[in-house]
């Protein structure tokens, strides 16, 4: 698929002062009153706060994200509310989201939401397409926003909403947001039971919703609108209790650490087992790693997952008391000139945030580097690196955690438990098991299509090396010092289990070092460089392996191969969303591409 350039909204006014959209010709709310509309219209005719009272989750759609006054108001009474469900998931999709300045302005106008304002306001994602999550009030509050056409981005989505607010443009302004096809979208993304509300009785949205299988209804509307629609879907909203909650994961490092975190943040009593004494020893071992995303001109699947990982990843670093990082910047050098014009063109033609990316020269690329490079490249403003093992460290805290426990095999009970047992029998059992032991993984369960990555990645101390202060990269990388050491390379050896460091090693990384930084290691004393060893678990596809292994609650999160940082903490969530069978943090086809069976039987996600 081609890149789905993303156009803000320009902020406008009719000439009541009303938030008006100069595109569709069209005010974003009632004159009325946007919180007042709001909780008439979709409170109220989804019968709301009464239909999520005592309920672990409920979840709310809607289309046009707008102001996002919907969402404050929602947001607003679900803390109001005593009785309020436990996990409040609201989602919605935006064509042309607003600016970050221009919201904060429009939401000035409505000083009671100042503090959920804030939050939002803060927390607003760069304006590019695709699915970006967002969590409030300690994760109780869920806001999954999905910029791009409606139209494109429905059908793709697993949501199981409870609550549909329909909210575009006027039908006669926006008709392909009230059309059939996104009627059909809606009904298919909704739980049995789930109730619809919207300010418009047009006879086209009528018919669309009804073919769509809802009963529709009329009430008294709001401000000019003397009626106003509401539905139901047949069926019966039903919630599962479960009784059992404990999870256990195999693995402490980056992927295993974020997955416990994610299910913990959920409620889920999560215990952690390691083979090492302590979390990171594996692969998340080293002393610093690259984050940063990698686009492409086609936005595949693999540059679409990476920018959402990266995206992600940020806030979740946020969130982090000991995570050590640095977002220093990230300098992706071009590996020649055609290289270097693919770059240009891929900013050119997506048009970028420049918060996100933007194409540099090779004199603004030697200025950002502090050192002469031999071409231009990607500049990635909020990149960095990150320090493994503080991240899985920081992951882990407040979670039960287990090591030196080698877990020799894993086995169903005859209660229906899964029973994990080292050489003297069983160490632990739960009803989920999240298998995310790296290269050691085909070893529990053989459908895991991982190899083993060899990867030596060379030290050089920070005293015997000119001063630099980014992450560069070029066919390799280098990062700046941390601990007191710059960490270049790496290696990448497929099958190759020695687990020593060989003089062929430490001459390839030289060789990465000087593609990227023109003599910097000039006069370098070998016998100075250290090392490390690690061995990185590789899928077929260079892909996460994210998803279940049987429907009986046994998952993986795994594959991450070199870029288990950008993967970790949205690929966690992913996961930790699929197994609580809530709304998906990305779009569906990226889920599915990342289901453990993709290299046989697809599952359906």
């Amino acid at each position: 698929m081609s890149y789905q350039r993303i156009v803000p909204a320009e902020l406008a006014f009719a000439g009541d002062g009303t938030p008006y959209s100069s595109a569709y010709d069209d005010i974003y709310h009632s004159a009325g009153g946007g919180l007042e509309q709001a909780r008439h219209v979709f409170l109220g005719g989804n019968g709301l706060p009464a239909a999520w009272q005592d309920r672990e989750r409920f979840v709310v759609l809607e289309t046009g994200f707008g102001l996002g006054l919907n969402f404050l108001t929602t947001w607003q009474a679900w803390r109001d509310d005593p009785r309020r469900c436990a996990r409040l998931h609201f989602v919605s999709v935006e064509k042309h989201p607003f600016r970050r300045d221009d919201l904060a302005r429009l939401h000035r106008r409505w000083p009671e939401l100042a503090e959920l304002s804030a939050a939002l306001v803060r927390d607003w994602p760069l304006l590019v397409p695709g699915v970006h999550r967002l969590h409030f009030d300690d994760g109780q509050v869920t806001l999954t926003l999905a910029f791009g056409d409606a139209t494109d981005l429905l059908p793709n989505m697993r949501v199981g909403a409870n609550a549909i607010y329909l909210d575009g443009f006027s039908p006669a302004k926006n008709p392909d947001l009230w059309s059939p096809k996104v009627a059909h979208a809606l009904a298919k993304l909704s739980a049995p039971g789930a109730t619809c509300a919207t300010w418009s009785v047009s006879s086209s949205v009528k018919e669309s919703l009804t073919r769509a299988g809802l009963e529709l209804d009329k009430r008294d509307g709001f401000g000019a609108k003397r009626e106003m629609l509401v539905g139901r879907l047949p069926g019966q909203r039903t919630e599962t209790a479960i009784t059992d909650r404990r999870v256990i994961v195999v693995g402490a490092g980056a992927a295993g650490a974020s997955a416990a975190n994610r299910l913990a943040a959920r409620g889920y009593e999560v215990t952690v087992v390691d083979g090492a004494a302590r979390p990171g020893t594996g692969a998340s071992g080293n002393t610093a790693g690259v984050f940063r995303p990698l686009p492409s001109l086609d936005d595949a699947k693999l540059s679409r997952l990476l920018r959402a990982c990266f995206l992600y990843g940020r806030r979740h670093l946020a969130t982090l008391p000991g995570a050590r990082y640095g977002l220093t910047g990230a300098l992706q050098l071009a590996r020649d000139a055609r290289h270097e014009d693919i770059q240009r063109r891929v900013v050119e033609a997506h048009g970028s945030p420049p918060e996100l990316v933007r194409f540099v020269d090779r004199d603004e690329a030697s200025r950002l580097a502090g050192w002469p490079v031999a071409i231009g490249g990607w500049w990635f403003e909020g990149a960095g690196w990150i320090n493994p093992p503080s991240l899985c460290v920081a992951n882990l805290a407040g979670i039960e955690t287990r090591f030196g426990v080698r877990v020799e095999r894993i086995e169903r009970s005859s209660l229906g438990l899964w029973q994990l047992l080292d050489a003297d029998g069983v160490v632990a059992e739960a009803p989920i098991v999240v298998l995310a032991n790296g290269v050691d993984g085909p070893r529990l369960a053989s459908e895991l299509r991982v190899r083993v990555g060899r990867g030596f990645v060379s030290h050089l101390p920070e005293d015997a090396a000119p001063p630099f202060g980014i992450v560069a990269t070029r066919n390799g990388y280098v990062t700046p010092a941390v601990d007191g050491i710059h960490c270049f390379g790496a290696t990448l050896d497929a099958d190759d289990t020695e687990p020593n460091p060989r003089p062929a090693d430490l001459k390839e990384n030289l060789q990465r070092l000087e593609a990227i930084l023109p003599g910097y290691g000039n006069g370098l004393d070998s016998a100075q460089l250290a090392g490390r060893v690690g061995f990185r678990p590789m899928s077929p596809d260079r892909m996460p392996i994210v998803g279940a292994l049987s429907e009986s609650g046994l998952w993986a999160i795994n594959g991450f191969g070199a870029r288990g940082l950008v993967w970790a903490s949205l690929c966690a969530e992913l996961l930790a969303a699929r197994i609580a069978d809530e709304p998906l943090p990305v779009e569906r086809d990226l889920a599915q591409s990342l289901e453990p069976d993709r290299f046989g039987k697809r599952n359906k996600v």
